[in-house]
């Protein structure tokens, strides 16, 4: 049935930890087709075929030069993303990019340098910000249920990813820490909700200088840490919103919550952004409970069920643009994202505000199948 209605052709570049929520998202819509797996391994890449029941497999170079290709979904490490990328582009395969968009902000302007060049698109992670909770959550700000919004506040706590994940090396290198691995999925979040950032003031330090790694399978047993591991920002959104922000792998117990809007009239209280759905919360002036919004959105996946860890909204996002539709996960939107967080250690370094030189647009809400008639 998928095959017979597909639209859109993909190879995925990159066969490592992630690679089977992807699969397993992709295949919930039939407009698409997974048709080839490319992996620096190719011993890896051909597992994951057989696995997954894809036709081809190979390296990079091979996925490049497949003409029934269209579509690139890039999950190598960060620090391979704009080689990767620009090499996609120029091979003319649309993009869609793993979070960051590339290790740096340099290297992200160079990836957007190539997108401007070529008739591809590119489109980039965090997806997350699609999903019905965001997008309710968006849609009860446009409504005026919390009248003017005056702030928010966002937390990142730690993923443990030392006890879970077989070499969490790159969580705490270049490209990797909570600023740069979970900040996107809260900042994404904050960005479509409440527009661009205009200024970043920020504290970071490291905590514990080195992890003992507990996961089963592991192939190291201590890693170094390269990168801050606990982060305080203040952001002042160009609305005249102001952000604080706290993103540590330090912080393995807590009561905070993940995201909370702040209006005149009210306050939205949102589920972990890393995930597509979940409850979102309104509490106005005078109600003495919370109330759940409906989604204004279809699920992307059932909430507290594992349907949460997979991938591909925004790879349908990218699909939908090259059909001619809006593209709201689109790569100047990653590097605003990308810019921003990369600011946080800027402003420490540096001991100073911090102006971001990029900016976005705010991405255009998704239609809603329904509208909230909260009184």
């Amino acid at each position: 049935m998928a095959q017979q209605q597909a639209r859109h052709r993909i190879g995925i570049l990159g066969a490592g930890n992630i690679f089977g929520r992807y699969v397993e998202g992709l295949r919930t819509f039939p407009e698409f087709e997974v048709v080839r797996v490319a992996d620096v391994d190719t011993g890896r890449a051909r597992q994951a075929a057989d696995e997954y029941g894809i036709a081809a497999w190979g390296d990079g170079d091979e996925l490049l030069d497949d003409d029934s290709v269209e579509i690139v979904v890039n999950i190598t490490p960060p620090q391979f993303h704009a080689k990767t990328v620009i090499a996609a582009l120029e091979a003319g395969k649309h993009v869609y990019v793993e979070k960051p968009l590339a290790a740096t902000v340099a290297e992200a302007r160079e990836v957007l340098d190539a997108a401007t060049r070529s008739t591809a698109l590119l489109g980039s992670a965090p997806d997350t910000f699609l999903g019905s909770a965001v997008q309710t959550a968006r849609h009860a700000i446009d409504a005026g249920l919390i009248g003017e919004t005056v702030g928010a506040t966002a937390f990142v706590r730690s993923s443990r990813s030392e006890t879970w994940h077989p070499d969490p090396r790159a969580f705490y290198g270049p490209g990797g820490g909570p600023v740069l691995d979970m900040g996107p999925y809260y900042l994404a979040a904050l960005v479509n909700c409440l527009g661009p950032v205009a200024q970043v003031s920020a504290a970071t330090r490291i905590g514990a200088p080195t992890r003992k790694v507990t996961s089963p399978g592991r192939v190291v047993d201590e890693i170094t840490v390269e990168v801050p591991t606990h982060a305080s920002a203040t952001l002042t959104f160009a609305s005249g919103a102001i952000g604080t922000t706290l993103m540590s792998f330090d912080v393995w117990d807590t009561e905070l919550p993940r995201i909370e809007v702040y209006g005149t009239e009210g306050t939205l209280a949102l589920p972990n952004p890393n995930f597509f759905d979940g409850d979102v919360r309104l509490k106005r002036h005078g109600d003495e409970e919370w109330q759940v919004l409906s989604p204004v959105t279809e699920l992307f996946g059932a909430v507290d069920t594992p349907e949460q860890h997979r991938r591909g909204l925004g790879v349908r996002d990218l699909a939908g643009a090259i059909d001619g539709g809006p593209h709201r996960a689109n790569a100047q939107f990653a590097l605003h994202v990308l810019e921003v967080l990369a600011s946080f250690e800027t402003s420490q370094r540096e001991n100073r505000f911090v102006t971001p030189t990029s900016s976005c647009e705010r991405p255009e809400p998704r239609p809603a199948h329904r509208e909230d008639r909260t009184a």
